[in-house]
Formats: structure tokens, sequence, C-alpha cells
């Protein structure tokens, strides 16, 4: 276990009553944890991380929803397909592909959302695709994929970084992430006001070893080459917005609050827009739990059936 792992806060429950399995998705095997009783709720995860990022929420939420916690296509355990020239096996059309799939496999035919950052990504495609399998989505920090690269000024570009970088051809991210990645994994995610404190030790664990697998830091670049390309072509031939309720959260302390109107910026790619920031930075659902539940629980139960 690396040093930083071993020195974090050990949670004292840890998806205590979940299981861990595993589904044939279209193009691979799927990672998911599920626990609970209840409507179906999916919780999609961000970068870099698994679906270990929900372990302070889901046990909440899991008293009254089944809820499913997938590990994305290229992260985690799940599969990471060979990509192609336009990056489409990490479209978030195919991510969400997985997810489709996943409530097949379950008997779900209509599914709240939860999700953060790339999760978040996820989600909207997904509900856009096929909005009749999505009764409401709450996202975590994130703004429209489209608009924030319009919107984007200098001082968001040197925060986030990694937007641009991550889609620099292969293999040059690949190689000097596989150098040590440890190393990025830790600087990157522990470059915000609260620093590392947000990851407990058994999630740390986790993180770190899914992305030590060259698949999976290859798999992440993909997953942003393709945000900035197929995805936003998807984007730009969507003939409307989304209609099912969308609760935006993210953090006062995080850069969505420095750079962007949130809502204002939803409110483009969606009909029925509602959100506010909350107390945090990046990684709200592992930094403040409490808000995230006390703003989605009366958020999914007024959703519509």
């Amino acid at each position: 276990m690396h040093p930083a792992a071993q020195t974090a806060a050990i949670a004292p429950s840890f998806f205590e009553g979940f299981e861990e399995r595993f589904f044939d998705g279209p193009d691979g095997p799927v990672f998911y944890r599920i626990g609970g009783r209840g409507a179906p709720l999916v919780l999609l995860h961000g970068y870099p991380q698994t679906s270990a990022m929900w372990h302070a929420v889901a046990a909440d939420l899991a008293r009254d929803y089944c809820v499913i916690c997938p590990d994305l296509r290229g992260y985690g355990r799940s599969v990471k397909p060979a990509t192609d020239a336009q990056h489409s096996p990490y479209s978030k059309r195919a991510m969400g592909s997985d997810v489709i799939a996943l409530m097949d496999h379950l008997g779900h035919d209509r599914v709240l959302l939860g999700s953060h950052d790339r999760g978040s990504r996820v989600a909207h495609r997904l509900a856009a695709d096929h909005p009749h399998r999505v009764r409401a989505i709450a996202t975590l920090d994130i703004a429209p994929t489209r608009e924030m690269y319009r919107d984007a000024r200098s001082g968001f570009a040197h925060t986030y970084w990694h937007w641009y970088w991550l889609t620099l051809p292969q293999p040059f991210p690949e190689t000097l992430i596989g150098a040590d990645p440890d190393f990025f994994w830790l600087g990157k995610c522990g470059a915000g006001s609260a620093g590392l404190t947000p990851f407990v030790q058994q999630a740390l664990h986790e993180y770190l070893t899914c992305f030590a697998d060259p698949a999976a830091i290859h798999g992440a670049c993909e997953d942003y080459r393709a945000a900035a390309t197929i995805d936003i072509a998807h984007d730009d031939a969507d003939p409307g917005k989304l209609q099912m309720p969308l609760l935006a959260l993210w953090g006062k302390s995080g850069a969505i609050e420095a750079h962007f109107d949130c809502l204002a910026l939803w409110k483009e790619r969606a009909d029925d827009v509602q959100g506010q920031a909350i107390p945090g930075g990046h990684y709200l659902a592992e930094q403040s739990p409490t808000e995230v539940i006390a703003a989605w629980r009366p958020f999914f139960g007024a959703a519509p059936t």
C-alpha cells in the first residue's frame, strides 16, 4: 500500500451491505457495486477514480434506493477497449451504452442518475440519447462539456490543465503518467485546497491500484480525447434540451464556482434546472457527503415516476 494511503483516515464503514459483481457489457466486463432496495439509483464516478468514490453516500441512499455504482469503461475494474482514430469507444455515448446494458441486465426500465465529474458527462449523454430511461439527473461539480470548452479562459485552463494535456496524441501523456502513476494521481487530485483529506484509506488504495494499470491510464486519456472531439460533435447534433429534472451542485471553493456560471450553462442544455454551490471543492461526495445527501434526497424523492 502506498504511504499516502497508509496515512489516510480509515472509513469506519466502506460499502457495508453492498455486493461486488461483474456483468458482460457491450465491449467486455463491467464491474459494479450494488446494495439497497427501492427505485434504482445509478451513481457514475469521475476521473481518475472508481466507484469507490461513492462510499460516503451510498449506504445512506441504499436505505431507500437500489444503489448501483459501476466503474466506467476505461476505469477501475471495467473493460478498457481498444480505441480508434475518432476515440469512439470512449465517447460518452459508448460509456453510456454500458450503463444502459447494466440497466437491462438488472431489469430496470427507468433510473435516477447521480454523477460526478466525467460520470456527469456520461449521464448527460445517456439522458440525451435515452430520455425515456432517465427519471432525473444530479451532477456534482461540472457544467456541460461543450459549453465549458467554449467559455474557458486562461484561469480555468491553468487550474484544469489536464483537460488539455490529456488530449495530446498517444503516447505522450500515457508515457509521462506511466513513469510514476502514483505521483501523478496524488499530485493532480491533491492539488485543491483540501489536499488529500477527502480520500479515505480504502478508496485511495483502490484508486492508486487501479490507476497503475497502463490500460487505465490510456483509457482515461481517451476519455478526455473523446470529450474534446466526438463528444462535442454528438452535442452539436442534439435537436433539443433535456426534459427531465436536473440538479447541479458544485463546490464553493472549486474551479466551477470560480470560472463559470454553472446554472446558466446547464440551462442551455436542459429545461428543468436547479442547484447551488455547497461547501467543498471538487470531490464533494467524499469531502461533503452530508451536504450532497441533504440535497439529493428531496430532489430524487420528487422525481417523476
